[in-house]
């Protein structure tokens, strides 16, 4: 049983919590999370959802999302959800979100992360994930435009892909070989 910290519309906790798919009262919302993993030559890692979950399934998705815990921040759930859906193991603590867009009953903080690693090593979730790949931002688009990816905005994408062609994005894995992440 996965439970939600309700939040108001300051992202304050109200002190409740939900229980995955029960309903949120009005003027609650809860935490979700998405990491858009790019490599170095401005690619982003996706993942095809399993055809058995409640939302888009089969489809494929930007590189993982998923909801906060009750007492997690934002940071802790990325790390997780990124850990446990392709095995991918980041420290986001101190991180803040690239984009944070509001949806109708959540709050979804989007982190920009970089990464080259083999993705043929990676530990997919069987429940969650049946696949991933590389896509440059023109796939995405056309994914989209065919109805096999999440219908999310172009310009949800485009600014995505923006935000990690800024000069000032976190590189982890230089950070890693540095010894400056923990």
């Amino acid at each position: 049983m996965e439970l939600w910290e309700c939040l108001d519309s300051e992202r304050i906790p109200t002190g409740r919590v939900a229980e995955r798919g029960s309903s949120l009262q009005k003027g609650e919302y809860h935490l979700v999370v998405h990491a858009c993993v790019f490599s170095s030559d401005e690619r982003m890692l996706i993942q095809r959802r399993h055809p058995e979950k409640e939302l888009w399934p089969s489809l494929w998705d930007i590189t993982m999302g998923g909801s906060a815990v009750a007492g997690e921040s934002s940071a802790q759930a990325a790390s997780r959800e990124l850990s446990e859906e392709v095995g991918i193991t980041l420290d986001f603590k101190g991180k803040r979100p690239g984009l944070s867009v509001n949806y109708r009953q959540s709050f979804d903080d989007f982190y920009i992360v970089r990464w080259d690693g083999d993705i043929n090593t990676l530990k997919l979730q069987p429940e969650e994930v049946c696949e991933v790949r590389w896509a440059c931002r023109e796939e995405i688009h056309e994914l989209i435009r065919v109805g096999v990816f999440v219908p999310y905005y172009h310009s949800l994408i485009d600014i995505l892909f923006d935000i990690n062609q800024n000069e000032t994005l976190i590189d982890w894995k230089r950070l890693n070989e540095r010894g400056n992440l923990s």
